[in-house]
């Protein structure tokens, strides 16, 4: 069984803004499998799907945490718990400055980089041994600071780009349970998606 959590934070104000763009890709994966997501114990809104595996048919528990941004590990730990889901097979979506709207960077593990819904997520599985997909946002313009920056919204061009990056990025989550991460890395993590 797998895990495929979008971080994000659950308040109507932070739609579609970029520190939401984990959700908005675990949306994309709502609509290509016809979800319904409801709230549950794991404090999240959560389905389960079937989908191509390495070895068959793997179940997947696409969840966005509500536990804001920063607890993002707290709804995730009580999910691998309860479905004994190991580390490696932990998939998480979510925003990056350090890459410009339209790149994705699929990694096997790693550090948070700074982001605090990683840094949750590693302090609660006690392990930085899971996959992610990191969907570039764009970095800060002169004289911003990173609070306004993450919660603010894209331009018109940048939300059309983004739409195509919220695709993929839920593809690239699909092809790391299909056919693994190296295989993800190698198809996502040179692509970018150009504005029209």
């Amino acid at each position: 069984m797998y895990i495929i959590a979008g971080l994000g934070n659950p308040e109507k104000k932070y739609d579609g803004t970029r520190h939401n763009a984990g959700f908005e890709a675990a949306d994309e994966l709502r609509d290509m499998f016809e979800l319904k997501l409801c709230e549950n114990r794991f404090t999240a809104v959560c389905s389960t799907f079937f989908t191509e595996g390495r070895e068959g048919r793997e179940k997947v528990l696409l969840m966005k945490p509500l536990t804001y941004m920063n607890r993002s590990g707290d709804s995730i730990k009580a999910a691998a718990d309860y479905y004994k889901v190991p580390t490696q097979n932990i998939i998480i979506l979510y925003d990056d400055i350090s890459f410009p709207v339209g790149r994705l960077r699929v990694r096997g593990q790693g550090s948070a980089g700074g982001h605090n819904g990683i840094k949750s997520i590693i302090a609660r599985l006690g392990s930085e041994d899971f996959p992610r997909v990191r969907i570039g946002v764009g970095g800060l313009s002169e004289n911003e600071d990173m609070i306004s920056h993450v919660l603010g919204h894209f331009s018109k061009d940048d939300a059309t780009v983004m739409r195509e990056s919220y695709k993929a990025a839920a593809e690239a989550a699909l092809t790391i349970i299909k056919s693994g991460v190296d295989d993800a890395m190698n198809k996502f993590n040179g692509m970018v998606i150009a504005k029209a």
